[in-house]
Order: C-alpha cells, then sequence, then structure tokens
C-alpha cells in the first residue's frame, strides 16, 4: 500500500503516516488518496491517537502534489463529462479530506517534511501545527504558472499563517524556494539535518502526548476557532473554552503531581 499508517510501541499515543511512492515523487495518485483519507479517518476517530506524524518515503521528496498522468488526467475526464474507473472516482472523491482541506483532523499533526514539498504535498504541510524540514527541502505553490486556482489550504490557511507578502509572494510568483526562507518567513518550525529528522519529530510528538490530552486537543481547536472572530468575542469564547478544562480529572492529577513532585499521569478525564 502506498500509504502506511503506524503506531509504533516506543511511541505511545503518536501515529505515523507515510507517504510510500518515491519512484514518483510520492504523487497522490486516485489509490493513495482513497487510503490517505481512510487514515486522517482513523486518526480523527481514535482518542488513543494523541499525535500525528505525515512523511514522504524516500530522501528526496516529501510529497509532490497530485499525480498528473492518474489524477489530474482522471479529474479532467469527470468536468468533461467521461466516464472514469470506480478507483478513480473514489480517489477524487477524497481528494478534499486527504488534502485535509475543511476536514478536522481533531488531532497535532507533525510534518517531517524530508524533501520537495509541491502543489499538494505544500497544501497537506498548510493543515499541519508544527513543520521540520531537511536543509534540501524546497517549497512551492505552482497552481497559477498551471493555469490553475490552488483549490487545497492555500489560500485559506497561508495569509492566516504568516504575513500577507510572503504568502501573496509564494502564490502568485509560483517559484521554489529553499528551506532557510521557509523558516525564516514562519511556512516551517525548524530545519533538522537528514539524520535527525524523525528523532526530532518523535521527540515533538512525544511532548505534546505527554500533556494533558483534553487541553491539547481544546488548545488546538480553540486557535482555529477563535482566529476568526472579532477580539470581544475571542475572549468571551476562550472563557468559554477554557473554564471547563479546569474541571476535568486531569487537571486536579497536575496539581497533585506537582505538590508530589512527579510527572503527571493523564487519563483523558
Amino acid at each position: 500500500m502506498p500509504v502506511h499508517l503506524e503506531t509504533p510501541a516506543d511511541h505511545p499515543n503518536v501515529a505515523l503516516v507515510t507517504l510510500d511512492r518515491p519512484e514518483r515523487a510520492n504523487a497522490l495518485d486516485p489509490a493513495m488518496l482513497t487510503q490517505l483519507s481512510a487514515a486522517w479517518h482513523r486518526i480523527a476517530d481514535d482518542p488513543d491517537i494523541r499525535v500525528a506524524i505525515l512523511r514522504g518515503a524516500g530522501d528526496r521528496v516529501f510529497c509532490s502534489g497530485m499525480d498528473v498522468a492518474a489524477t489530474l488526467s482522471a479529474s479532467q475526464k469527470l468536468h468533461r463529462g467521461e466516464r472514469v474507473s470506480e478507483e478513480e472516482f473514489e480517489g477524487l472523491r477524497h481528494v478534499s479530506t486527504s488534502l485535509l482541506a475543511g476536514f478536522d483532523l481533531k488531532t497535532p499533526l507533525i510534518c517531517a517534511i524530508n524533501g520537495h514539498a509541491r502543489a499538494g504535498g505544500f497544501d497537506l504541510m498548510l493543515a499541519s501545527e508544527i513543520r521540520i524540514a531537511v536543509p534540501e527541502a524546497t517549497f512551492a505553490l505552482e497552481e497559477v504558472a498551471l493555469g490553475l486556482y490552488p483549490t487545497g489550504n492555500a489560500t485559506v490557511m497561508l495569509p492566516r499563517q504568516i504575513g500577507w507578502a510572503h504568502a501573496h509572494e509564494i502564490m502568485l510568483t509560483a517559484k521554489p524556494f529553499d528551506a532557510e526562507k521557509a523558516a525564516r518567513i514562519g511556512v516551517i518550525n525548524e530545519i533538522v539535518e537528514r539524520d535527525r529528522l524523525m528523532d526530532r519529530a518523535f521527540e515533538i510528538a512525544d511532548t505534546i502526548a505527554g500533556n494533558a490530552p483534553l487541553a491539547v486537543s481544546a488548545t488546538r481547536s480553540g486557535v482555529r476557532e477563535l482566529l476568526g472572530m472579532d477580539l470581544e468575542s475571542a475572549y468571551i469564547r476562550q472563557e468559554e473554552i477554557g473554564s471547563p478544562m479546569r474541571k476535568t480529572e486531569d487537571a486536579r492529577e497536575a496539581q497533585r503531581a506537582f505538590m508530589e513532585k512527579r510527572p503527571p499521569v493523564f487519563k483523558g478525564r
């Protein structure tokens, strides 16, 4: 299968998703779209998974976006009213969920960017909360150079995540840029040497998974909800989200652990 979902035994509560089609630059064909959608649904529905990591197989490309010969060709056929195979139709039906465009994973996502992140690969990265990349990684949104509108996460998420001018430069020039610039303008969190990439990704994931799961989930969803609100409404809603957290068993456990000078044991209650 070109998409793998693992729950490593030595990293409790962490899921690892791998795009495994390196011979095709981890390009998303219909089968991958269907499988990736299924992986996201499984993660969103499993309360034992507190953090997810997404990576690409190989040492060259994280994800190059949609497979031009398979996915884009099938999409054009469908728009012309032509017949497509059942596998192609299923893949196209899952495009938005696969790219996490409008689908709430309900779980923090870390992208371990092992190479080039282009088009749909860039879109997947934009849906994540934390991104680390190797020095050789490059980034690009190339849709306008192909006569297309970027319908994944770019026009919705990118101007909310980085500066207005930088966002428009990326989207309107369609020019690739390197990891150093990506870190400088806030597209990624940090640059990590290749042999440390996955160790660092799991280090971050384990830290998040070790925190109170209800609080992590509420904080992640709260940030997204409050982002579009006016300040007065946002402060009111912030208190509505935060108040129940103070009454949880996990909050009481954290207080006891502090007083007893031991690590807390959170149960998500």
